[in-house]
């Protein structure tokens, strides 16, 4: 990607006349924030370190500066919630009708029959360098974990997350079927790679009779291995899934004090108003992070056959949960795969679809952080997602000068630094994968 600035080789520069969201801003005082909440500022860094944030139209040092011309600049960016296990695989196991149903059916297939080791390897890194041309520099990945893919994927994964250390840091969550979980013995022995793996313990859950049952064995195990817990739930149209208000019982029930993480929770917004109310009630007294998918979620949900238009869009209420204090965040989910066939791992893409589908806006409100300091802290990061001093100076540069003109265009010319040194990051051709898909 081809930046916009030029760095002095030196390391020391101030860059001036940048507009900083409030929500991406800490420990600074001073700024001045408009109605969207944007403030001119200015960024001192030396060192590979963000020294100063103040007023743009301040100058520091010898009064030298990169002027960037207004343009809106975001911290690095943060992906708690992706499939990289499953990514670009379209091409060869493209979901058949767009259901649910079908990405299930073609997944599992396309699984079975190809995530060798060398499979899984080349599609992640295809997907983190995407990911990382765009400006992510922490990302959460779902491994699938169903037999015998766990003896697969995670080896591959903790070779990816070594290879890929200084640039993008690696977090990832198992993925299965919580009523796989009635197998014990496979559980735990799950379990225990994850834990080896520095992994986050997760499932998928199902409105099953026992899954209250299953729930404390998954809580439990998080106990006893000191393991975060990141959970799919209610991924449905259906008004009785209520697996996110049972993860929040359970959540209180063990007194977890780990980080939890729910995402998608569709069915929330089906629900009768006074269940919605004592749901979340419960949901910020456990202390839970949300994470809407939005993309992925208008994609999947309510797919109608016949040809006929959707009548929701999918998303759970994040305003509703915004204003009781509970985290939310979006991410990116599925990319070129069955459960999404679109996507690039690109979370500016992910935050301008949010805003159009989710209201973002009228008033914009602390909306970026769901981007930025959010998920950071749902995935327990304590050096992402904002800029500080004293923090790195990791940030992304925008050519949009208001949230209008930045949502308005892909912004494919973003400057890209890290660590106060230009990227120069390229997303990979298709073509990289061509062998893989058979074409």
């Amino acid at each position: 990607m081809t930046s916009t600035v030029t760095l002095p080789a030196s390391g020391v520069f101030t860059l001036t006349n940048l507009r900083l969201h409030r929500s991406h801003v800490s420990g600074v005082e001073g700024l001045v924030f408009d109605a969207d909440g944007f403030a001119l500022s200015r960024i001192d860094v030396a060192g590979g370190n963000i020294i100063a944030i103040g007023d743009g139209n301040a100058q520091s040092g010898d009064g030298s500066g990169i002027d960037c011309r207004g343009a809106i600049a975001f911290p690095a960016l943060v992906d708690c919630h992706t499939h990289i296990d499953k990514g670009h695989i379209w091409a060869r196991k493209p979901n058949p009708d767009g259901s649910f149903a079908g990405a299930l059916t073609a997944v599992a297939e396309d699984r079975a029959a190809r995530w060798t080791a060398e499979d899984v390897e080349r599609r992640m890194e295809f997907s983190l360098a995407c990911a990382y041309a765009h400006g992510t520099k922490a990302l959460r990945t779902h491994l699938d974990s169903v037999p015998p893919q766990e003896d697969i994927s995670w080896p591959v994964f903790e070779t990816v997350r070594e290879r890929w250390k200084g640039r993008i840091e690696l977090q990832a969550a198992c993925l299965f079927g919580i009523d796989t979980a009635r197998d014990e013995a496979w559980f735990n022995r799950l379990a225990d790679i994850v834990a080896r793996h520095r992994g986050v313990l997760g499932a998928v859950t199902y409105m099953v009779p026992d899954l209250d049952v299953l729930l404390d064995r998954m809580f439990r195990k998080a106990i006893d291995l000191g393991l975060d817990l990141d959970f799919h739930a209610d991924e449905t149209d259906d008004v009785e899934a209520v697996s996110l208000d049972r993860i929040a019982d359970a959540a209180l029930r063990h007194g977890f004090e780990g980080k939890i993480l729910v995402g998608h929770c569709c069915s929330l917004a089906r629900q009768p108003d006074a269940r919605i109310s004592a749901t979340l009630d419960k949901v910020a007294r456990a202390d839970l992070s949300v994470v809407s998918l939005p993309m992925c979620n208008m994609y999947l949900q309510d797919r109608r056959a016949n040809a006929t238009t959707p009548r929701w869009r999918g998303v759970t209420l994040l305003h509703e949960m915004a204003a009781r204090g509970i985290n939310v965040c979006i991410a990116s989910d599925n990319t070129r795969d069955p459960f999404y066939a679109y996507g690039d791992l690109d979370v500016l893409e992910v935050y301008r679809e949010a805003t159009r589908i989710l209201h973002f806006d009228h008033p914009v409100g602390n909306w970026p952080a769901t981007i930025g300091a959010n998920p950071a802290r749902a995935m327990g990061l304590a050096d992402a997602g904002a800029l500080r001093p004293g923090a790195g100076a990791d940030l992304v540069l925008f050519r949009g000068r208001s949230l209008t003109e930045l949502l308005s265009r892909p912004e494919s010319r973003r400057t890209l630094i890290r660590e106060g040194k230009l990227i120069d990051a390229t997303v990979p051709d298709y073509q990289d994968l061509d062998d893989l898909m058979e074409l």
